[in-house]
């Protein structure tokens, strides 16, 4: 029998100014970069946030397709709880620019809304990222929480 040994590793990402992520469009700009990585593919993201909503770390979740990426709870929440994060927002790209959810998003999202409330760590927000000019509110993200789905 293999037993493995978990660590956390801890790579900076920012230096600066404090950020509180507490709309939607702040949660969009602060992973912009983290989806130019791979922008021709789905990444799903998960950042931790301390009581104040400030980040005490990002992490990808998953890299999917053009159209596609598989996400589990208890991947997304994992990372969460090693964290002592209090609250999380997760993200992920549209490749194609436009961030309307898709019915794989919602369900994910009511999975998620679903492990966070027994969890006790709490889903601010969903966030899809695409691009002001293919997104028919002329804004680039989508948000859960604005929509009234969490």
């Amino acid at each position: 029998m293999r037993v493995y040994e978990a660590k956390m590793v801890y790579s900076l990402i920012s230096l600066g100014e404090e950020v509180r992520l507490d709309k939607p469009a702040k949660v969009a700009d602060y992973l912009r970069s983290a989806f130019e990585k791979n922008p021709m593919q789905e990444a799903f993201y998960c950042v931790h946030l301390d009581r104040k909503n400030h980040p005490l770390g990002r992490q990808l979740i998953t890299l999917g397709t053009a159209t596609s990426t598989l996400v589990s709870p208890k991947e997304v929440f994992r990372g969460a709880i090693l964290s002592g994060a209090v609250a999380i927002v997760v993200a992920h790209n549209h490749p194609s620019g436009d961030p309307g959810p898709s019915q794989a998003d919602l369900s994910v999202t009511r999975a998620l809304r679903e492990a966070a409330r027994i969890l006790e760590i709490e889903l601010l927000d969903h966030v899809v990222v695409g691009d002001a000019k293919s997104d028919p509110q002329g804004r680039g993200y989508f948000s859960f929480e604005e929509a009234g789905h969490l």
